[in-house]
């Protein structure tokens, strides 16, 4: 989902992809090749176990590729002397704060998933002295790759769904990758290495996204139905909140983020309804 738009936001710099062929991060000896191959000045860590459910009930999968995967990618950083950009998440916190999440609070992960991002993010600071870690919110993004909450519901209004059940008891910030990508070329300008967050401006809950995506698409005669997450239960506890705050871009005086509703849109329009409609033709 992010990472398809790499030629789109760092189109001036030089790219080094290793598209040609497979890049197992749990690999360490394929990882070490490849980066001693490329010898990039930055690598942006985007390869994980996201599948929260899957993470809940296979740790040692989620570890592997969170923890130790991005061992192996800070340990070629390392070595050959590249800057890394590592994703992280919201799921690094338990949900509980009644306002949006800071770079300032402590982290206290209740699901798997959310542990292991954290690991993560603990290996790529003690190991690197050059590195950004960038916490992400609800990832908005893809197009055609889009199987994440907004291209499921995109999916199923277009397909003529008379009737929506959205859970609104769990706030969140969204995040549009392209954003996303647009800010981590911004910091990668500015040597503050460190810890980030960076979503969209605001936050709402599922159940909010789906009524904007109605009101995009023009769906007047389909039902958005609010349900408690009692109605979807699942392998992994969530917490209430994943909001977040740029509050470390905002004191670096950078400019805030759009609302989320604004790179809902854009995304909507440019992007995901034009190759659902595609699919469909």
């Amino acid at each position: 989902m992010v990472g398809s738009y790499t030629a789109t936001v760092f189109k001036d710099n030089e790219i080094l992809s290793t598209d040609i062929q497979t890049l197992d991060v749990r690999k360490s000896q394929k990882v070490m090749q490849i980066v001693q191959a490329f010898r990039p000045d930055v690598i942006v860590h985007l390869a994980a176990a996201t599948d929260v459910d899957r993470c809940e009930q296979d740790p040692d999968w989620a570890f592997q590729t969170n923890a130790l995967g991005t061992q192996n990618i800070a340990l070629a950083c390392q070595k050959y002397d590249s800057v890394m950009v590592y994703i992280s998440s919201a799921a690094v916190f338990n949900g509980d704060k009644p306002t949006p999440y800071t770079e300032f609070d402590v982290p206290n992960p209740i699901n798997v998933y959310g542990r292991s991002k954290l690991a993560g993010e603990q290996i790529t600071a003690s190991l690197l002295k050059r590195f950004y870690i960038v916490r992400a919110g609800w990832m908005i993004g893809g197009g055609t790759k889009d199987k994440k909450f907004v291209g499921k519901i995109a999916s199923a209004l277009e397909s003529g769904t008379k009737q929506i059940k959205a859970v609104d008891d769990k706030i969140g910030s969204p995040t549009y990758a392209k954003d996303l990508f647009g800010g981590i070329a911004g910091l990668l300008e500015t040597d503050q290495f460190g810890l980030y967050h960076h979503a969209n401006a605001g936050s709402c809950s599922r159940y909010e996204v789906a009524m904007e995506i109605q009101r995009i698409m023009k769906m007047d005669d389909v039902s958005i139905v609010p349900v408690s997450s009692a109605n979807f239960p699942l392998p992994a506890p969530r917490g209430r909140s994943e909001a977040l705050q740029n509050y470390k871009l905002k004191l670096l005086g950078f400019p805030e983020q759009r609302p989320w509703q604004e790179a809902l849109e854009d995304y909507l329009k440019s992007e995901l309804l034009p190759d659902l409609q595609n699919k469909q033709a």
